[in-house]
């Protein structure tokens, strides 16, 4: 059963706009916000008269002093004022948090057309107060000094995960090869740099270790950025929008237990649930998938993704790579946007991004990133260690 069979009404992706991620001094929250909702609306085709609701995905946790952030989008057109704004919090997957808040706005009938916006400001903040904003997604963790921040959480990740299926420092460095490779072609991304797979499997002082088995070409940066999306029901788009709509052909949502104690470290079962139900509402398998966007937030996590998507049984996502099914021309090519890895990863943005990149895709908008094919696409967004799992399917009209 379709998303549409089970509700009644589409959903689709009307119009989108995209900031540069990286280290945007000359930018702030505001800027960033006014940026991309500007673009999503004029590509949209639609005035402020249409939005119904607003909702902004943006963890902060600290990182910028104002904690009310909601009512910046009024920022980019005074004609918004009065539209309800809210502001939408789930860690590392607050943006894909706002769009399904959206989804679930105009599917229960109470708007017709939503502005979603995810955006995050983080290079400014010193090192040690980024990592201890990030360590309050976790349960073990926040409020705790740590070197390591959430790196060290991931590495305990990657140790069971080798401790179980043997050692994968270099398979690690070939997805971080390939997402670097992958990110030149994105005139987004904060690092467009082929780094090569011996240097990203080589630890060096250019990439140290900084938490075993995680080099730093493991981990995505820090970044700014911003992303938005403007969402509406069938019938109520307009002639001048810059492209073809993109529908959501299925939506989930799993979490799973905070602490880590009561998860099994390399299963992410929770993120797999969020797939699984994704898939079903779409009525769809993987072999119907054209490519995918995960969350790489440090390469395990998408070697697992391999794994939880069900493209490989557990412990055997090291074929993915070396077969070369993920690349982009693979069978399921993954992260063609290059992923958090080389993309950049402003918290709160990600998941709106994601899905504003795959909508290029299947509007063939997607410039030197475009596939040759592209008509079904799979999005998973996570906040934690595979605590807040969010995954959409999303199809060419």
């Amino acid at each position: 059963m379709s998303l549409r069979e089970q509700f009644g009404r589409d959903v689709l992706l009307t119009g989108w706009g995209h900031s540069r991620f990286g280290k945007l001094a000359d930018d702030t929250l505001e800027t960033l916000i006014v940026q991309v909702v500007t673009e999503a609306m004029t590509n949209a085709g639609v005035d402020a008269s249409a939005i119904d609701e607003i909702y902004l995905g943006q963890f902060n946790s600290g990182l910028v002093p104002l904690g009310f952030p909601s009512s910046l989008v009024l920022q980019a057109d005074a004609g918004l004022v009065n539209v309800p704004a809210t502001r939408v919090e789930n860690a590392c997957a607050s943006g894909s948090a706002a769009l399904q808040q959206g989804v679930k706005s105009i599917l229960a009938g109470t708007a017709r057309t939503v502005l979603v916006v995810g955006a995050e400001k983080m290079t400014h903040a010193p090192s040690e107060l980024v990592g201890s904003a990030l360590l309050g997604a976790d349960y073990d963790m926040a409020g705790r000094h740590s070197t390591a921040g959430f790196t060290g959480l991931f590495s305990h990740v990657a140790r069971e995960y080798a401790g179980r299926y043997g050692a994968i420092g270099d398979v690690l460095g070939s997805i971080a090869a390939k997402n670097h490779r992958n990110g030149v072609a994105n005139p987004y991304a904060q690092l467009r740099k082929d780094l090569g797979e011996e240097f990203c499997q080589t630890v060096s002082d250019k990439n140290p270790m900084v938490s075993d088995p995680l080099r730093r070409t493991d981990c995505s940066p820090v970044s700014d950025g911003a992303a938005a999306v403007v969402l509406t029901s069938a019938g109520f788009t307009t002639d001048g929008a810059a492209t073809d709509p993109v529908r959501l052909a299925g939506f989930a949502q799993a979490n799973d237990f905070l602490p880590a104690a009561r998860r099994d470290p390399t299963a992410f079962a929770a993120t797999r649930v969020s797939f699984e139900r994704a898939l079903a509402m779409a009525g769809v398998g993987l072999d119907d998938l054209d490519f995918a966007e995960v969350h790489d937030c440090f390469t395990i996590a998408e070697l697992i993704m391999y794994e939880v998507m069900g493209l490989t049984p557990p412990g055997e996502g090291r074929r993915a790579i070396a077969e070369g099914w993920v690349y982009p021309d693979g069978k399921l090519p993954v992260n063609v946007s290059g992923g958090l890895k080389a993309k950049g990863h402003p918290v709160g943005a990600t998941g709106v991004s994601q899905h504003v990149i795959s909508a290029m895709q299947l509007t063939g908008t997607a410039g030197d990133m475009q596939l040759p094919v592209a008509r079904r696409a799979v999005v998973q967004n996570m906040g934690g260690v595979g605590v807040a799992n969010y995954v959409s399917v999303l199809e060419a009209m």
